[in-house]
């Protein structure tokens, strides 16, 4: 798992934390799964491996805790159908 960087912007006269994380290694993993056909079970399928980033920009996006997205399965589905995650997918099944 890729770290998450993080460091004090300061523009004009307002400060910003920026956050970041190279994504690529968690993409070609997923690719990589996919291929293998790891899925996980008939019962439990490993639909995706999103980045821990990516996760926190979207609670800041949609102004919700990471414990609202982990409860509500509607976040979760949300950021599964992105198409812009596609490449996080591993299951390629509907979810």
């Amino acid at each position: 798992m890729q770290e998450i960087a993080s460091r004090v912007v300061f523009r004009d006269e307002e400060a910003f934390i920026q956050r970041t994380q190279d994504c690529t290694p968690v993409a070609e993993r997923a690719k990589e799964m996919q291929r293998a056909g790891l899925h996980g079970s008939s019962e439990v399928k490993l639909a995706a491996s999103i980045p821990n980033i990516l996760i926190e920009q979207y609670c800041l996006d949609n102004d919700i805790t990471y414990r609202e997205w982990c409860v509500d399965p509607a976040h979760i589905r949300r950021m599964l159908e992105d198409p812009a995650l596609a490449h996080f997918r591993i299951w390629p099944g509907r979810i």
